[in-house]
């Protein structure tokens, strides 16, 4: 894959944001030597290695089966995959489709995949035997939300010793899309100058059918809304106004280990947010870090500009409004939030849920978790479902 370099880098503290970058080329040649400047080819051997050390999360939540295998099949095969679900179990038991779908596509593909359900009690029993209980209710299950799944899915894929670990939303309708994201990735990690790092992708366009014609709109309300805010933030600390995030909500994006198991996380559908508000929160040298390694060697942020258009089902506006929902607490909550941003939040949305701390749950990260030991136990409680002829990880 050949990628522009980032042409522009907001600084804030041990942070540095990149502009966007595009996808030039979606495969390059081996020996695709580049003599631009301001560009970067990252050859498919390179790739590959670093697919190799990487896991895909994919959470799901009663998405269309035909969906949800598009997306699966559009992972390249040397990643592992793993299924998160929180889809409905009564009535019509819509998580053992699922499990037959996968069983069905690893027959043909012999690849390796990892699956979950949210709410298996054996899952719960497991965080609690590690003594990481921060995801689960009173009754000792996991809570529902999109940001515990992920998180489910980041012990997971430290469990499996992977260096890397990505997410993409299993609602996408285009299979190539998918396949761009991860391969942007795994090119973008190519380009590290620092083990503490994060790919976020900022799709080319979200197309819509409106009077019969496709129009390729850019931004949705949601993004719209937090991408103003966090730039707000950033603006607000270093005295220059910015539009350098554009991929506040990016649900496809992925990071190194070694910064995903030191972030703290949002719950629901605030973590894609609050990703990027803990890194400047820990980092940005406003707050007393708590790790002094990533202050040292820096964490970077890259967004890459995508060249597939993002296909997805629209899920209606009671979704819409708790995703805003969701990310603006997130905003309103960080200690980096000023008062005239909350005041400006809460005119610009009134009428909605208040935007308050207390609406935002925060969640430890995990890692002090002893996540060998997590496999062990989910194997144990019969929560943990491989696709897999490798049961245990390398």
């Amino acid at each position: 894959m050949m990628l522009e370099l980032p042409r522009r880098t907001e600084r804030f503290g041990s942070v540095r944001i990149n502009d966007l970058q595009r996808v030039l080329l979606l495969e390059s040649a081996e020996d695709g030597n580049v003599a631009q400047t301001g560009v970067f080819n990252a050859p498919p051997s390179k790739i590959e290695e670093i697919m190799r050390k990487m896991a895909i999360v994919v959470p799901i939540k009663d998405e269309k089966l035909r969906v949800v295998e598009g997306v699966i099949s559009a992972i390249p095969s040397e990643c592992l995959v793993i299924i998160v679900s929180n889809s409905k179990r009564e009535g019509i038991d819509r998580f053992k489709m699922e499990q037959d779908m996968v069983e069905q596509h690893q027959h043909y593909t012999n690849r390796d995949i990892w699956m979950i359900h949210q709410k298996d009690h054996g899952l719960g029993t497991a965080l609690k035997q590690v003594g990481y209980e921060d995801l689960s209710d009173d009754q000792g299950r996991v809570r529902n939300g999109k940001g515990e799944g992920m998180i489910l899915g980041m012990l997971m894929a430290k469990a499996a010793a992977k260096d890397y670990v990505g997410f993409v939303d299993s609602d996408n309708y285009v299979p190539g899309a998918v396949h761009e994201y991860v391969t942007a990735y795994a090119a973008t990690f190519h380009l590290l100058r620092t083990p503490y790092a994060m790919v976020r992708i900022s799709w080319a366009s979200k197309p819509k059918i409106m009077e019969g014609s496709i129009y390729f709109s850019k931004w949705g309300r949601v993004s719209t809304a937090t991408n103003k805010y966090l730039n707000k933030i950033i603006s607000g600390f270093t005295g220059f106004e910015t539009e350098v995030v554009r991929s506040g909500n990016s649900g496809d994006h992925a990071m190194t280990m070694k910064l995903a198991e030191i972030l703290d996380y949002g719950s629901g559908f605030a973590i894609e947010p609050y990703e990027i508000l803990n890194i400047l929160e820990q980092f940005g040298g406003i707050l007393e870090p708590k790790y002094t390694d990533p202050i040292e060697k820096g964490v970077e942020i890259f967004q890459v500009e995508t060249r597939n258009p993002h296909f997805h089902e629209e899920k209606g506006e009671e979704h819409l409004n708790e995703m805003i929902s969701n990310a603006l607490s997130s905003i309103v909550s960080s200690p980096l939030c000023s008062e005239g941003i909350r005041k400006e939040i809460e005119n610009e949305f009134p009428g909605g849920q208040p935007y308050a701390k207390e609406n935002m749950r925060g969640l430890r990260g995990f890692g002090r978790v002893d996540t060998k030991a997590f496999l062990e136990y989910l194997l144990q409680n019969n929560a943990l479902y491989t696709f897999s002829k490798r049961l245990q990880p390398t």
